[in-house]
């Protein structure tokens, strides 16, 4: 349902008739617990329930991502003495411009021609709104530093 989007969201009720309002049902209950604001709300999307920006979903996202790198961390200690898998973001978190400056990872390919590549598929990813600014002052060079910013969870390099 959610790659055809058509997933039962507020967004979606809304948009076929059934629902008067598209804001995120999960993150009004939130509010109002905590006594805030309600008429501004974000829109119920798919995206935006499974992220930690949904109030309402953010503990459950969080702890999505923290099992994927307890699954990594854990799988490196059994890997065997001859095994090629090399575990490169073991001890920390890594932007993809330090990553890049590890031996083993320039190995995959170059960083200009990872650029050329990541430029393509960057333009096609919306400018948020807390980035609005950052890409007013320098449209050109936006996406570029969006791309070399991002933190994979974990890299792992099959040698």
């Amino acid at each position: 349902m959610a790659v055809a989007g058509n997933t039962p969201t507020a967004s979606f009720l809304t948009k076929i008739g059934k629902m008067q309002s598209a804001g995120c049902r999960l993150c009004r209950i939130v509010r109002e617990a905590q006594g805030e604001r309600t008429d501004c709300l974000a829109a119920e999307t798919h995206g935006h329930n499974n992220s930690a920006g949904c109030k309402g979903m953010a503990t459950t996202a969080t702890a999505a991502h923290h099992i994927w790198r307890h699954l990594c961390d854990s799988t490196h200690p059994t890997c065997k003495p001859k095994s090629k898998l090399k575990f490169v973001t073991l001890d920390k978190e890594s932007n993809m411009s330090t990553l890049w400056r590890r031996e083993e990872v320039l190995r995959i390919c170059r960083k200009e021609e990872l650029a050329e590549t990541a430029q393509d598929i960057e333009a096609t990813i919306p400018v948020k709104k807390r980035q609005e600014a950052r890409y007013n002052l320098d449209p050109g060079s936006f996406f570029e530093n969006r791309f070399w910013g991002r933190r994979p969870d974990k890299i792992t390099i099959n040698e």
